[in-house]
């Protein structure tokens, strides 16, 4: 009767001269295809999400996987954002009167982006954001804004979502006009004024304005100004309901703004 002899891996790659890298076990852990197909399809639609604000929208799905599985599934996927700007390396001083907001509707900031239709025709879209609670209130394309326009629509979401005590704007046409001082004075409204050549005196639009350009402006063409209206208004609530923001704990703005309307300021 023919004895079997163990051999080590060791010693049959050696005497096979073989590399001992090509002998492996059958992995026993379970197929990724799934989570990888479902990583594939949240960034097909939301092309400037990192790794994490994917992993925390397979959070709220329920997929059971840690951030460190949806990393490695996310670079082997060739997922990464490119073209992602540098941080500034210099500190802006604000204005010594400047505070943090503490509750909803306490500062507003606003602010025009530029675009333009397929066609070439150009638009101005105003948007707004409450610098607290992060939620945008409008977002609205036109082909021109004049004074009464920017009042027409904050009177809008005023009457929506009450009025501000403050709103931060730069030194455009628009916002230092009469017509706005005196709405903001029947409405007791203060206008926050930037220094000329500071954007970041209104650090908080700029912030929306950028995302708003990587995620909507630069993913759509607009046919026209109807349909800029509502490719603009479809982001806005994805971006106040759906789109998790980590300075407020990877919640959506609307969750954030009514969780702090309960419960008063901090």
């Amino acid at each position: 009767m023919r004895e079997t002899w163990k051999v080590s891996i060791r010693r049959a790659c050696a005497v096979l001269r073989a590399e001992r890298s090509s002998h492996h076990d059958r992995s026993r852990r379970p197929s990724q295809a799934a989570l990888a197909g479902r990583i594939k399809e949240i960034c097909e639609t939301r092309v400037r999400y990192g790794y994490r604000r994917v992993h925390v929208l397979l959070r709220r799905e329920g997929w059971a996987a840690n951030a460190k599985r949806v990393y490695r599934l996310y670079k082997e996927l060739g997922l990464q954002p490119r073209n992602k700007t540098p941080k500034r390396r210099v500190k802006a001083r604000l204005r010594e009167d400047r505070r943090d907001a503490v509750a909803v509707n306490e500062t507003w900031a606003m602010d025009f982006v530029h675009d333009q239709l397929a066609t070439g025709r150009k638009l101005r879209i105003l948007t707004v954001v409450d610098t607290f609670s992060r939620f945008s209130p409008a977002i609205v394309p036109k082909f021109s804004f004049r004074a009464p326009d920017v009042i027409e629509v904050l009177e809008q979401v005023g009457r929506a979502h009450g009025f501000p005590k403050t709103i931060r704007v730069d030194q455009g046409s628009e916002f230092i006009s009469r017509d706005l001082d005196l709405w903001a004075c029947q409405r007791d409204v203060t206008l926050d004024v930037s220094r000329p050549g500071k954007p970041t005196d209104n650090a908080f639009i700029e912030s929306l304005n950028g995302k708003f350009r990587a995620e909507c402006l630069n993913t759509h063409w607009f046919m026209s100004l109807d349909d800029a209206r509502r490719k603009c208004e479809a982001w806005r609530r994805d971006y106040n309901e759906v789109r998790p923001h980590s300075a407020i704990g990877n919640k959506p703005p609307i969750e954030f703004a009514k969780r702090s309307v309960a419960h008063g300021p901090p």
